[in-house]
């Protein structure tokens, strides 16, 4: 039957799980959905009870940001959970929802392996070009760098792709968060985000990059802190600051007749996507496949349209026309990811390679 392996993929106010089967290379799917509207503690005391009383081998859980030196799977015990706790001042909005759904599950199956799978895995090797932020040696020197995002997306992706990966690729993961990966041969080579999630393209409720000036002038001018910045960098911004409205896709398609401000939130979207997807074919040297991912990228028509009319001059065709680049939109299924980078730590699975 293979080994029982629960992943368990913790967002800021919602939850998404998956339970599989894993021998060897062989992965099914057994149980799977999203626990909503509870803490973190009661969504895993509901994802066990959907088990049928049934123990997992091991849980892996999606950890956004594991700082300066936690990049591989690892099974969590007290060091690395110290060190996931330093590293939630990269990812405040994530890190600590993960710790406490880790707490849970221990406290819930006490005797088996928790293992943390890093969103920043798939970009440990970014070449020193992508990687290194324009500051002072001795902030590189603390783990000021850039780290990327949405890895555990981008390895599903290269691993569904297969015989059809190309030797470049783009992933434009596109929902609440936002990034675009450029990918050579399976490895990445440049990303969007940068130190955080909160770098990039424009998002839902997060401005993606923004001159520093505007920050520094916020700081001096009216009074801001560092608390009231992060509220307006990463909860009052993006699709909904430029809106006034929203910063769900769905909502401001629905109402950009009739608002103006919908409208230019959607085009600035657009934009901001197509142009980080223009900076990544600069650093592949050119683009043979386009990935649109992440849940605007798989259900919103009119958004892949638009990208992709800005970028007709790379040879990227929209829907139904023909162009020198291939265009998917492919559906990324982090858990089972997250399933099979923890069987394979935890030896219930064949090995996951970094670019795999």
């Amino acid at each position: 039957m293979g080994a029982l392996i629960l992943a368990l993929n913790a967002g800021s106010s919602s939850l998404k799980y998956g339970a599989f089967t894993i021998d060897g290379n062989r992965c099914e799917a057994v149980a799977g959905g999203t626990v909503a509207g509870a803490d973190h503690a009661e969504g895993f005391d509901a994802i066990a009870a959907r088990l049928d009383g049934a123990t997992p081998d091991a849980i892996g859980h999606r950890i956004v940001h594991g700082g300066p030196d936690l990049f591989d799977p690892v099974v969590v015990d007290a060091d690395v959970t110290s060190r996931l706790e330093a590293a939630c001042a990269f990812a405040p909005l994530h890190g600590p929802a993960a710790l406490s759904l880790i707490g849970a599950a221990r406290r819930r199956f006490p005797d088996i392996p928790q293992v943390a799978c890093f969103d920043t895995g798939f970009h440990r090797d970014l070449p020193p070009v992508a990687a290194v932020l324009p500051v002072p040696a001795r902030l590189r020197a603390e783990g000021i760098r850039r780290y990327g995002f949405h890895g555990l997306s981008c390895r599903s992706i290269v691993r569904q792709l297969g015989d059809d990966l190309p030797e470049r690729l783009v992933i434009a993961h596109l929902g609440s968060g936002a990034s675009v990966t450029a990918v050579r041969a399976g490895r990445s080579v440049d990303t969007s985000m940068g130190l955080t999630p909160s770098g990039g393209v424009v998002m839902a409720t997060r401005s993606g990059d923004i001159d520093p000036g505007v920050l520094l002038f916020l700081l001096r001018e009216r009074g801001m802190t560092a608390a009231t910045l992060e509220e307006l960098v990463d909860k009052k911004s993006g699709l909904l600051g430029v809106s006034d409205r929203s910063g769900d896709m769905r909502t401001l398609r629905e109402a950009r007749e009739a608002a103006p401000e919908a409208r230019l939130a959607i085009d600035i979207f657009c934009r901001s996507v197509a142009k980080q997807i223009a900076a990544m074919i600069v650093s592949l040297g050119g683009i043979d496949m386009l990935v649109f991912s992440g849940g605007i990228g798989e259900h919103d028509a009119a958004t892949r349209d638009a990208i992709c009319a800005d970028l007709a001059w790379a040879g990227v065709p929209r829907a139904g026309e023909a162009g020198a680049v291939g265009v998917r939109v492919c559906a990324p299924d982090e858990e089972e990811q997250i399933a099979r980078e923890t069987a394979a730590l935890v030896g219930h699975g064949a090995t996951v390679r970094a670019d795999a």
